[in-house]
């Protein structure tokens, strides 16, 4: 995840990034020999490095997917074999931006001065003054479907008043998925209806230069990400609607944004018809037949336990009562009384497990009781995800797309991707999903996925640990993808199935 913090400075920030140098060849680290060189032709694992700000200096160390940082000697030549414990001020690098507007970086070694270039097997920090061969683009390695959040302010983006605004405490719904568009080195910002962010503020149904945003980092004691536009103006968020715009031609804290995941937010909906809520209190109840934020709920993995929290709009977690057997919407913090096992039912359903050892049902009244050693359809919960309207899809092998603007079977390898419009099925459980040409997915007879249809199909989605989810298709099968970018409905369980990131 981007924007955590690194081991030398715990309060700075680290983010994954691909290296893209003027041959437009991605830095590489190879898994062998610590050897580096500039040949990568897509941003994979060997090409995934590891910018750490540090929080004293306005310096960076560059990481790579091996847990090694890059340093220089006195003579330009470059090494990655240094762990945390081993590296010395040689991998100290400064980031300067390129003046022409282009969004370059340009990497100098804090201890010789030299800057960082070249192209192949030949990379070198010996450069006294940076010339093409010495500029990267820096793309974000990252799933692009994000939350950000304004340092200064410490408010989370989301679409207002056609306006981005950093005035949420906790990013909740689909008005604050933000979705972050790579486009010829730089980036745009675009909103849950599929708008783009224009520089004075204005949200845009097109995208041309004054809504694409050059990346800048910075590092010391107020860390973060910054975008420049076309004027050389960074956003910010402007007055007391804290509206994102361009407007200052320096960095400042009111400048600076970090980045998040965007967990899943779901409604539950029971076998009763009724929605999952905590509109009626403390406790959670299944009685609502509206969905309002207090209906949603953010499902979070927690690795470490191999189990579910889920939060509620006001920033609680669901909690285990001992003595009632019943849930609320009470702990500040996850603690054994919020953790919860997800088991999903192959309809779209799930059924929740207490850390009593017994299954949550559904009382015909609304109240929700951990009492149960077995699953009907009392214990059994449709899930219905409200922040992916639109949908974008990642697999190890690249970006899921369709093949071309002509063919539009889609494959799982690109290297940029196609959104996806997601739509609920009314009855919740399950999804429909549409390609750029306004047609839904369906299945060809060798059942590879094609927008195709007219009319909806159905398909359900089932989120796994680390943002992640697995899809069955209507034939039954999960949709599997291939290092040579076919995309099909062909596996038969979940083990063997495609982890899809979303």
């Amino acid at each position: 995840m981007n924007g955590v913090s690194n081991g030398h400075s715990p309060a700075a920030l680290q983010w994954k990034v691909g290296l893209v140098n003027y041959a437009n060849k991605y830095l590489t680290a190879e898994t062998f020999g610590f050897k580096v060189n500039v040949t990568g032709a897509a941003l994979k694992k060997k090409q995934t490095w590891t910018l750490e700000q540090d929080l004293n200096e306005e310096v960076v160390y560059i990481k790579s997917h091996l847990g090694k940082y890059l340093s220089s000697d006195k003579y330009g030549n470059i090494t990655c074999d240094a762990g945390d414990d081993e590296f010395d001020a040689t991998a100290k690098f400064v980031i300067e931006y390129a003046t022409d507007g282009s969004g370059k970086w340009h990497f100098r070694n804090v201890q010789h001065g030299n800057y960082l270039g070249g192209t192949d097997e030949n990379l070198k920090c010996f450069a006294k003054t940076p010339t093409n061969a010495e500029q990267w683009t820096v793309q974000l390695s990252i799933h692009p479907q994000v939350h950000l959040r304004n340092v200064n302010r410490r408010r989370y983006a989301h679409l207002s008043n056609d306006e981005i605004q950093c005035t949420e405490v906790t990013p909740w719904g689909q008005d604050a998925l933000i979705i972050l568009e790579f486009v010829d080195g730089k980036y745009a910002l675009k909103t849950c209806d599929n708008r783009y962010l224009h520089k004075n503020g204005h949200l845009v149904d097109n995208l041309d230069n004054d809504s694409l945003f050059a990346l800048a980092v910075k590092s010391g004691q107020h860390s973060g990400l910054a975008f420049q536009d076309s004027e050389g103006r960074y956003l910010t968020a402007v007055g007391s609607t804290a509206s994102m715009k361009g407007r200052n031609k320096t960095i400042t804290k009111d400048e600076l944004f970090t980045i998040e995941d965007s967990h899943p937010q779901i409604i539950l909906i029971a076998y009763t018809g009724k929605k999952v809520s905590t509109k009626q209190g403390v406790d959670i109840t299944a009685n609502q037949d509206e969905e309002t934020d207090n209906e949603t709920f953010q499902a979070e993995y927690v690795k470490s336990r191999e189990k579910w929290a889920f939060k509620t709009i006001h920033n609680k977690y669901w909690t285990f009562d001992q003595v009632t057997s019943g849930v609320q919407d009470k702990s500040s913090e996850i603690k054994a009384e919020c953790l919860f096992d997800l088991e999903w039912q192959g309809d779209g359903s799930i059924a929740l497990k207490a850390c009593n050892g017994l299954y949550i049902f559904n009382k015909q009244t609304g109240c929700l009781l951990a009492q149960s050693t077995t699953i009907t359809d009392k214990e059994k919960f449709k899930v219905k995800i409200v922040n992916r309207p639109l949908l974008v899809l990642k697999s190890e092998h690249g970006f899921v797309g369709q093949k071309t603007s002509t063919n539009l079977e889609y494959c799982c390898n690109r290297a940029t991707y196609n959104i996806i419009f997601m739509e609920p099925s009314p009855e919740g459980g399950s999804y429909r999903f549409k390609g750029t040409n306004g047609k839904y997915w369906s299945l060809t007879s060798d059942n590879t996925v094609n927008p195709n249809s007219d009319s909806p199909v159905d398909f359900i989605l089932e989120f796994q640990p680390e943002s992640k989810l697995t899809i069955k298709a209507p034939n039954g099968n999960f949709l599997k993808g291939e290092q040579n970018g076919l995309f099909r409905a062909l596996a038969e369980d979940q083990t063997s199935a495609t982890l899809w990131e979303y």
